[in-house]
């Protein structure tokens, strides 16, 4: 087996599952069908192209929580003038601007890796993150990454636990003593999340998966890791 390690830091991340209308959330964490969806951005993957999704969606993933991040709030507003109507999602006119709340994760970091045992899609996944086809955003098209999503030794011949039990530290600085890993439950134990892709993009179906957290000490301690 082989694990795809790649790094989620920027400014600003959102990686929702509950989003209804107006009201954008996001998890404490990326999201599988999040990073799912920024993998096929950088192979230039459809959002309608199930049978080149399916194999990605399969990959078991996990997370690192190099840096939490700080949860904010984004006040949006969409709307017209007085002399303007939009119409809603009803049908119906409206001369109404409508808020719209968008939460998100401040200065977070994440090491996300994906396992599989086809290490051919990793390899071309792996290479596709160096030189995407479509820009990456960090859950929401406009969330930039602040460094590389791409790490130059992010494929590795190893399991999903060893290769992020052993990866350096993302962060800058003194390392923490424990760190917060999240993975994929064999057993149904854990909490669940509605993040697991049934179909493409483009129909938009999820299903659950249960993921377990526990803080565990950090093996590795390196101050910065380029791309």
């Amino acid at each position: 087996m082989s694990t795809l390690l790649l790094r989620l830091m920027g400014p600003m991340q959102s990686w929702g599952t509950t989003s209804r209308f107006d009201q954008r959330d996001t998890g404490k964490e990326p999201s599988k069908s999040g990073v799912i969806g920024l993998l096929a951005a950088a192979m230039g993957i459809d959002r309608a192209d199930w049978e080149k999704l399916e194999p990605l969606i399969q990959l078991k993933m996990g997370v690192r929580h190099d840096r939490p991040g700080v949860l904010r709030k984004d006040y949006q507003t969409a709307g017209c003038s007085d002399s303007d109507t939009i119409i809603k999602a009803d049908g119906s006119p409206s001369k109404d601007g409508v808020v719209s709340e968008r939460y998100y994760l401040a200065d977070a970091a994440f090491l996300v890796g994906l396992e599989g045992d086809d290490r051919k899609i990793l390899e071309q996944a792996h290479n596709k993150l160096r030189n995407p086809q479509w820009v990456l955003g960090l859950g929401r098209k406009s969330y930039l990454p602040a460094e590389p999503v791409y790490l130059k030794d992010g494929l590795c011949d190893v399991s999903l636990k060893e290769a992020l039990f052993s990866y350096p530290w993302l962060g800058r600085g003194t390392a923490p003593q424990t760190i917060l890993y999240s993975f994929e439950s064999p057993d149904g134990s854990g909490r669940m999340v509605m993040d697991q892709s049934l179909s493409s993009f483009a129909e938009r179906r999820f299903g659950s998966r249960f993921v377990v957290s526990e803080w565990l000490p950090i093996t590795t301690e390196v101050a910065y890791v380029p791309a």
